[in-house]
């Protein structure tokens, strides 16, 4: 690519990386209010889609929760390859157009009473839609808002990705509590469960408007090569040839995927069961915390912009080395609501090490032409293997009495993962990202070369 004279970062350029980041980040917010509706209303509906007797109910709601997971390294391949050939905004604008869809079926689905067995069935089948368009849209946004980014605040812009995924818990923790105020927990579990999907559909629908105008982050040269090349998005171009940065983008995400749905998915169910006789006690709980975690994000972002990326990650891999065995030994035993919220709160600063900057480390370990489909897939893998199994295993082993089992399993992860950052990483080295926009740390924290692209 040619390379352009020196520019330097102009107050225009901000504002529109301000303006794709929100339009980029806020379908993130709805695909991930869509995900986490589904583990917030769980005990809710789950009778509604099970036959009202089946004791194992929670099990087999967990385990569709868990299996959605599957489709995410279909759809990271699927949307990563077009978004590397096609542009980002046109996968992104795809993606959250299948969750609306999904929300929409969910919400008017026939119960189990009604139908039987197909309740589940339909129940699956969209949940496995979902994780497909759910796979595709982190890869993607990641990379989006990444490339969207001013270059010497990529930390702090692209951590605006997590912002919006914990949002997403915010909201369907928040949609929880409204509904507190107007139903009582019967009306929740008769029919007013399919409020919250119907929102999300709705959500989405604004988002496909909003997506239709955000810029292109790929520029007219770099799309030219991708239309024109078959390297770009190909699947054995990542594997032959990048097959290094796809094992470190699997092995980072290993430990911080299995610690995020720890900490954000299993310890705030923890804490619904301990206050089971105040519902309400408990969702203010994890309301309060989720929202301390999403505050967080820029400030671990920006953080990053500053010192780098790596000792964020290794500060989260030895904070979760040691408090995984604390968070969940003493969280179901503690029943002081203040002391529950400052176990979680622990938690959640120790994640944002790994949290705000994850996706802005994959994404500068890929060139342009296979970014998207790189960055997805390796998390997809990651995630659909030690992640979202990571709900479903917690209540297997709780139910057989054998979670220090879990929290063993949970801290191999973490620990192997450390390593990756410890040894596999190089601090403030230069990424394929700045090649192509210019280095986030340039001594001249206004001037940088540009290779190939705007600023």
């Amino acid at each position: 690519m040619s390379e352009t004279t020196t520019a330097q970062i102009r107050p225009e350029s901000t504002r529109r990386a301000v303006l794709n980041t929100l339009k980029g980040s806020s379908g993130n917010l709805v695909e991930w209010y869509d995900v986490y509706i589904y583990t917030v209303f769980v005990s809710y509906f789950e009778k509604q889609f099970f036959a009202p007797e089946e004791t194992n109910s929670t099990i087999y709601a967990y385990a569709i929760f868990a299996i959605t997971f599957l489709m995410r390294p279909v759809g990271s391949w699927f949307f990563g390859r077009f978004a590397d050939r096609h542009g980002r905004r046109a996968a992104l604008t795809l993606s959250i157009s299948l969750m609306a869809g999904c929300s929409f079926v969910i919400a008017i689905t026939p119960t189990h009473a009604s139908i039987g067995v197909w309740a589940a069935i339909v129940l699956i089948a969209c949940r496995l839609v979902q994780g497909f368009a759910t796979g595709g849209e982190y890869g993607t946004s990641a990379t989006y808002m990444s490339e969207a980014a001013t270059r010497t605040r990529r930390g702090f812009f692209s951590s605006f990705q997590y912002v919006t995924l914990v949002g997403g818990h915010v909201l369907a923790q928040f949609t929880l509590l409204l509904m507190f105020g107007f139903f009582t927990e019967d009306q929740i579990r008769d029919s007013g469960w399919r409020i919250p999907f119907v929102i999300g559909g709705l959500g989405a629908l604004v988002v496909l408007w909003m997506r239709r105008t955000m810029d292109e982050s790929l520029t007219d040269e770099q799309l030219r090569v991708a239309r024109t090349t078959k390297r770009a998005g190909s699947l054995r171009t990542l594997v032959i040839e990048h097959w290094k940065p796809l094992l470190l983008c699997f092995l980072i995400t290993m430990g911080g995927t299995i610690a995020f749905y720890t900490y954000s998915v299993n310890a705030p169910a923890i804490v619904k069961t301990t206050y089971s006789d105040a519902a309400l006690t408990a969702t203010w709980i994890n309301l309060i915390g989720l929202i301390f975690l999403m505050l967080l994000q820029p400030l671990g972002g920006a953080l990053s912009d500053r010192v780098g990326r790596k000792p964020l990650l290794v500060g989260f891999g030895v904070g979760g080395l040691f408090y995984t065995y604390v968070l969940i030994t003493f969280l179901p035993q503690t029943t002081n609501p203040i002391a529950s919220f400052l176990l979680v709160a622990i938690g959640y600063v120790i994640l944002t090490g790994y949290t705000s900057i994850n996706a802005l480390v994959k994404a500068e370990l890929f060139p342009f032409h296979v970014r998207a489909l790189g960055v997805g897939l390796g998390y997809a893998l990651a995630n659909s293997a030690f992640g979202g199994t990571s709900p479903l295993i917690y209540q297997v082993f709780k139910a057989q009495d054998q979670v220090p089992l879990f929290i063993g399993y949970v801290t191999a992860c973490i620990a192997i993962s450390l390593l990756v950052y410890i040894f596999g990483l190089t601090n403030k080295a230069e990424t394929p990202l700045d090649a192509e926009q210019g280095s986030a740390f340039s001594r001249d924290g206004n001037t940088a070369r540009v290779r190939g692209g705007r600023t």
